[in-house]
């Protein structure tokens, strides 16, 4: 929902992107004085919006700034409560750790926390996620989902799934979901997903899904020794991708299928998952604490496994392991 009346100023102006309205319909709408109209569109310039002011006829937006930020990210956003409660920091450590601390205050559902910067990104098993740069999308959503905690995996799969989704919308792209929570292009990693979560034995209080996403990123800004094993959407397109339009259609796409998700249940996720699997019919090395084996990738379970047939023709169930793909 719209918090404040600078948020339900945005939400208008974008009705009405290249037509004039005028102040005193602001106002009216707004249910505040056409002086406190008037200071938040000078508010809205200091953010890098251009626009018309005639007599009689009102405010027409000229342009949009390029840079993200909390009012460009809202604007026109296309979401009901996903992102809508939205949390924007220019430089952090982690956007992971600002939402669980908002998370246990009691943020609602779908607050989201992005970042331009992360000086600690992580990923999954506590691995370092480079992003102490503005080319990529660094996000957190809070999510309190009415699922039972040994659910929880198939938020990660339904997650690459709807990332999938997203992407494909900008540019036709050979995007495999790498068990349980990568995306990869020729055999190279540009997105992560960590799921964290707070539970009972029986329920989700609350769970924070985290996105690194390579974007604009040049080859060479990557440590060197990650090089070859890395790539963003920019290196595999050869063109840069406007951020702001991408974590908006992420925030759609991702609130339109938790919809279809919770109405469907897993086989929704499962048959996308398998469509765009990541090695699927191909042999692997499997490292478990207390055996090693080669096998082959066959898919997933109902509850998110991954499903190997093993040089002895057995069928196992991996939950947790070191896949050496």
């Amino acid at each position: 929902m719209k918090e404040t009346k600078r948020d339900q100023l945005i939400d208008i102006l974008a009705q009405c992107d290249e037509g004039f309205i005028s102040g005193q319909e602001l106002s009216r709408k707004l249910e505040i004085s056409r002086t406190a109209v008037w200071k938040h569109i000078n508010e809205l310039k200091k953010d890098g919006y251009q626009f018309e002011a005639v007599p009689k006829k009102g405010y027409r937006l000229l342009s949009h700034p390029l840079a993200v930020n909390e009012t460009t990210l809202k604007w026109d956003l296309q979401t009901k409560w996903l992102g809508q409660k939205l949390v924007f920091k220019d430089e952090v450590d982690s956007t992971q750790d600002i939402a669980h601390q908002l998370a246990r205050e009691g943020a609602e559902n779908g607050t989201t926390i992005i970042a331009n910067k992360q000086l600690k990104g992580r990923g999954r098993l506590n691995r370092k996620w480079v992003s102490h740069h503005d080319d990529g999308i660094w996000m957190s959503m809070i999510i309190r989902p009415e699922m039972a905690p040994y659910h929880a995996s198939q938020m990660t799969l339904f997650t690459a799934t709807s990332l999938v989704d997203t992407i494909r919308k900008f540019a036709d792209l050979p995007i495999k979901i790498k068990w349980p929570n990568d995306l990869f292009m020729d055999g190279k990693k540009f997105c992560g997903i960590l799921t964290e979560m707070q539970a009972e034995l029986d329920h989700i209080e609350y769970m924070i899904i985290g996105i690194g996403l390579n974007v604009n990123q040049e080859i060479n800004l990557f440590p060197e020794e990650i090089q070859n094993k890395t790539t963003s959407l920019a290196a595999q397109t050869q063109y840069k991708w406007d951020r702001i339009r991408l974590i908006q259609q992420l925030l759609a796409d991702f609130e339109t299928n938790y919809q279809e998700f919770q109405a469907c249940g897993f086989s929704y996720v499962k048959d996308k998952w398998t469509s765009n699997a990541y090695k699927l019919g191909e042999r692997v090395y499997i490292k478990m604490p207390k055996k090693s084996f080669e096998a082959t990738i066959e898919g997933i379970t109902d509850d998110g496994a991954l499903l190997v047939n093993t040089a002895d023709n057995i069928v196992e169930k991996i939950y947790s392991a070191e896949i050496h793909w």
